[in-house]
């Protein structure tokens, strides 16, 4: 991949951060901080999600946490939505490069919960908005997303969300990532 396309794809997902920014608090006014934190807290197994911190999809902290963990009400990456995820701190780094459109990198493997599942997406694409625009889409249920620090060991991994078991998820691109779902699609 080019610096070109990285540079393009970074700012197209800057611009689509900076997006559910602007209109998250407008799409979700209505909702009590305790419904937020719960939503939040379904993300991931309770022995992980009670003691986590949850941060709004804004950045606000909405409870504190003692273990590490972070879980949102929602994926700030697509404007209003509401699948809920906890992240390890492998995963915020994660998520705090892309947001700024910086390079990202591991030395660790990291951990993300969508046990309520997550939007659907173009699995080869991530810059993609329109399922009518060819790729191949997938919205995945309950399942576990894995960051590694080699993109190597990934290799014989198949791409093929619907291959059945873990597949890679933007294998091409800087956000690539490791789907473990958890039940069939």
């Amino acid at each position: 991949m080019t610096m070109t396309i990285k540079k393009q794809s970074r700012a197209a997902l800057l611009g689509a951060i900076t997006l559910t920014l602007a209109w998250g608090p407008a799409l979700s006014f209505a909702e009590s901080v305790d419904d937020k934190i719960a939503r939040a807290m379904s993300a991931a197994p309770s022995d992980v999600s009670a003691e986590a911190t949850i941060m709004d999809v804004d950045g606000t902290i909405l409870r504190e946490g003692t273990n590490g963990w972070v879980c949102l009400p929602g994926v700030g990456l697509i404007p209003g939505d509401e699948h809920p995820m906890c992240n390890d701190a492998v995963w915020m780094k994660w998520m705090a490069a892309v947001g700024a459109g910086t390079e990202f990198s591991t030395d660790v493997v990291g951990v993300s919960y969508m046990l309520q599942g997550d939007a659907m997406v173009n699995n080869d694409n991530p810059m993609a908005t329109d399922p009518n625009d060819g790729g191949v889409w997938v919205q995945d249920g309950p399942h576990i997303m894995m960051l590694f620090p080699n993109m190597d060991m990934l290799a014989d991994l198949p791409r093929d969300p619907f291959a059945g078991g873990p597949y890679v998820m933007w294998g091409e691109t800087p956000l690539a990532h490791v789907m473990v779902p958890i039940e069939a699609k």
